[in-house]
């Protein structure tokens, strides 16, 4: 059976995590893992949590099964934290699932059985997930316009003429905010413009919403999906808990589906909880039921919400202070744009050789395509990795 099994290329982020790990320099800087860090490089535990997990240990009184789309419970939290009041709750069908990956696959899984025939529209660039993922299903992909390098903002032009090309069925999957790797996000009008392209052309949204909260706030952050949503007749989304609860390794994520109605919407939530059934059963519950917790309870909410705020405050700050130490050792405002991005991650603009030099001579990690996160930044390496940037891409 195993005769002809060849060993999988290793994930590019996690083949990083292991030179790291095995790197005995004692001053190696970390921006390659997507994870939130302090500034003493630990991922913590929220408070809000910790004490959520102490409520739910006190009052769970069994571990058997919940529903095959979870607890409806976390599906109504999620649902009002993420649409808000745009759409009518009962237009959204959802499941939860294994983070937002597996909320991602359970969407895909969906579309390939309902329009195999649809092609997905990603970002250029985008998560390196969404294609690995639209690949092994075997669905149709084509990528429109987004980064402009030149400017390190939106390439607006570029992405309206690209999905201009969208033939009726076909997904334009968007970040709901935060996009990773570039950190560049769409303002409203973009939004719109979307919207009015979708209903122009029979497109169909799917939004990935996996750093709520991580860019301006928690509304701020929903207004472009809220404005989308009450737009169009159907729409996709997928959300993780892992980067805004710190759940990482709880795996919650929540697939949605907008129908035009209630009954569209009741059948798609269907579809999704026996997708469940045929991948993995039952969602995972523990990290499902904290968020739970926490968004029902007002003080634990308040308590969560003000230290998101101070993560999101954090990386803001480390991106201005970033910027200026750039600003100084190189004499120019270069790299000016990445005081303008958002959340936790960007592009350095960086070739393949210059990351590989940035590690190799400098201890400093990041991604091959020169994507940081710049929560790894702390007060006593922003100088080095400024120094070590200016010096290897002069």
């Amino acid at each position: 059976m195993f005769e002809t099994l060849t060993a999988p290329e290793v994930d590019k982020i996690i083949r990083l995590m292991g030179m790291f790990r095995d790197d005995p320099r004692e001053d190696k800087v970390d921006l390659g893992v997507g994870v939130y860090k302090t500034p003493e490089g630990r991922t913590p535990v929220m408070r809000a949590v910790k004490a959520a997990e102490e409520l739910v240990w006190q009052a769970q009184d069994s571990k058997g099964y919940v529903a095959l789309a979870g607890d409806p419970g976390y599906l109504a939290a999620m649902r009002a934290l993420i649409f808000g009041d745009a759409v009518a709750a009962n237009r959204i069908g959802a499941a939860g699932t294994p983070g937002g990956t597996g909320a991602v696959r359970q969407v895909l899984e969906m579309v390939k059985r309902l329009t195999p025939e649809a092609t997905v529209w990603v970002s250029a660039p985008t998560w390196p997930n969404h294609p690995a993922i639209i690949s092994y299903l075997g669905l149709q992909m084509r990528e429109y316009r987004y980064y402009d390098a030149e400017t390190g903002g939106l390439d607006r032009a570029g992405m309206m003429e690209d999905l201009a090309g969208v033939a009726p069925g076909d997904l334009i999957l968007v970040h709901g905010c935060c996009h990773n790797p570039t950190g560049v996000d769409l303002d409203l009008e973009d939004w719109r413009a979307i919207g009015e392209l979708c209903l122009d052309r029979g497109a169909v949204p799917f939004v990935d919403m996996a750093y709520l909260g991580f860019g301006d706030g928690l509304e701020e952050d929903a207004a472009g999906l809220r404005l989308l949503a009450g737009m169009v007749p159907e729409l996709l989304l997928a959300a993780s808990c892992s980067k805004n609860f710190g759940l990482y390794r709880d795996r919650v994520g929540i697939a949605m589906a907008m129908g035009a109605d209630a009954e569209r919407a009741l059948a798609a939530g269907g579809m999704l909880a026996w997708l469940n059934r045929q991948n993995f059963a039952f969602p995972p519950d523990h990290g499902a039921r904290v968020v739970q917790t926490i968004l029902g309870d007002a003080g634990l909410t308040d308590m969560w919400q003000g230290e998101l705020r101070e993560m999101r405050e954090r990386m803001a700050a480390n991106r201005r202070a970033l910027v200026a130490e750039l600003r100084q050792v190189t004499g120019s405002d270069r790299f000016a744009f990445l005081g303008t991005q958002k959340g936790m991650f960007t592009l350095l603009g960086a070739t393949p050789a210059q990351v590989d030099r940035l590690r190799e001579e400098f201890g400093i990690y990041l991604v091959g395509d020169s994507r940081i996160n710049v929560a790894g930044l702390t007060d006593a390496n922003i100088p080095v990795v400024a120094r070590a940037v200016a010096e290897v891409m002069r």
